[in-house]
This record gives C-alpha cells, structure tokens and sequence, in this order.
C-alpha cells in the first residue's frame, strides 16, 4: 500500500485528541467515536462552493486532518472505517435511506453510510457522519432495545431484514435511517457521492454541526442552534458574513479554506435568509 493510500493513524489521533489504549475493544471505539464526533464537525461547505468532494483516503485526511475541515456522511465514515482497520478493527460499510426530517415515505436510492464493527461476537453500529442527529455511542445490532449514549436513547428494529434506528428527542421516538447489513459496492458509493454532493439539501443550503459533551451544535443556514441534552436550547440567527464565518471557526472549529469561492457561497446564504 502506498503512503498516499495509507491510513495516517497518528495524524487521526493528534486531530481527535487520543492518547490510551489502541485494543480493538468495545471501549476504544466508544471513545474514538466520541473524539472523532467532538473534533471533526460535520459541514458542507464543498458543496455549498460546488468543489466536488472526494473520497480517496489522501483526500479525506488532506480536508479533515490536516486542513482541519469537516465533511458529509461519506467522508466522515470512510475516514473511520480506514482508521479503525488500521487499528484491526473488523469493519463493514452499508447504505441507508434518511428518514429524518421527512413527511412522505422515502422512494430512492440511499443517501446516507454508516458503519457495523464485530466485538467479541457482537455487531454493533457506528455512525460519525449523520450531522445534528448522529448517535454518539456504539449501538448493539439488537432489535427492541433501548441503548443510552452520552446525548439521546437510541433503539433498533428490524422487519425482514430491514434494520431502522430510532431516537429520543424529548418524550417521542424519531426515525433517523433505515438500512439492510449489504456492503454496497464501490461504484454506488460514486453514484451516492455525486448524487448526495450535487442535491439542492447541500448545494443550496449551509449545514454545519458538532457534538460536545452534554450539547449538540447546529447550524443550518443562518440559524444557530445550540441543543442542551435535558436541558433548555438556545437559537441565534446570524445577519451576516462576518457573523457564519465567526460561528463556523469558533464553535463549529472549522478552518475556513483560503478559496475565491467562499464569500460568495456565504452571501447567499445572507441573502435566502434562515429558512
């Protein structure tokens, strides 16, 4: 494997903040995925400039290790699936169908990745890259159980093989994805990423979020979202440029890239206003 291809474990761990044990275990990945979730915010920044968005592994750690980006679904999993490998972690990828936010039945083609690691005879879900919504622990692949994280429950079902993850906003249970245990093959995962990065969800709107202990950030255009877990949430709407560029490099922690193409992408932002 050539360095260009080669998971840089280290540079992951400097990014993430880790430092304690690398055993393939239940609690190394509960930790790794809750650095990850906390260092490394979502955001869609490339399709909101319309840069295409790449999934090598040498692109995916050039945006979100060492130009300290974020990313969509399909970069963060994929950056963590190559670095949980690397760690011998036994890791499959699958496709799932976004039922979040949706009033009708969903009719497509996948939208959304996600993760399964084997532990000790045990599957569990991993998920580091579903945006406001990601669940923050590992969840056993187990249907009708009510699992906690350090944010919201969460619960799993399954009918003919279909697998759907639930959780607990407030007093009710909400769909977030449904999905089957296939490993898709490269080519959808291109035809995903085209699709996906070239929708109007990203291509016209700005998304950013983050995980922080006992909150979530949230950013969806100009309205700021600051979600405390039990707790009251606050909302800020931002009036300007100067205001997403503040938010999106401070709390959200994003290094705004150095491209002509940004200030215009914020401006319009500005100008369609929050909804």
């Amino acid at each position: 494997m050539s360095v260009a291809t080669k998971a840089n474990i280290d540079a992951w761990f400097e990014r993430i903040g880790f430092a304690g044990s690398i055993a393939p275990s239940l609690e190394t990945l509960g930790q790794l995925m809750q650095l990850h979730l906390s260092a490394i915010p979502f955001e869609n920044l490339d399709p909101l400039m319309r840069v295409p968005v790449r999934l090598e592994l040498a692109n995916l750690q050039q945006k979100l290790l060492f130009d300290r980006r974020g990313g969509y679904c399909l970069e963060h999993n994929l950056l963590f699936k190559a670095m949980l490998e690397e760690l011998d972690f036994a890791v499959k990828l699958h496709a799932a169908t976004v039922l979040w936010g949706q009033v009708e039945p969903v009719d497509g083609p996948p939208t959304h990745v996600l993760l399964t690691v084997d532990i000790a005879g045990s599957s569990y879900l991993v998920d580091v890259g579903f945006g406001g919504q990601t669940p923050t622990a590992p969840l056993r692949l187990r249907a009708d159980v009510e699992q906690a994280t350090p944010h919201e429950p969460c619960r799993l079902s399954q009918t003919d093989g279909l697998w759907r993850l639930e959780s607990q906003i407030g007093a009710e249970w909400q769909p977030l994805y449904a999905f089957t245990t296939a490993e898709p093959e490269a080519d959808a995962l291109v035809r995903m990423n085209e699709s996906v990065s070239s929708s109007p969800a990203f291509r016209e709107r700005l998304v950013a979020a983050r995980v922080d202990k006992g909150r979530r950030l949230a950013l969806r255009n100009l309205r700021f979202n600051i979600h405390a877990i039990g707790g009251d949430s606050e909302t800020r709407l931002l009036g300007s440029v100067a205001e997403l560029r503040e938010v999106l490099s401070g709390p959200f922690g994003i290094a705004l890239p150095n491209d002509e193409r940004l200030e215009p992408a914020l401006h319009k932002v500005v100008e369609r206003g929050a909804a």
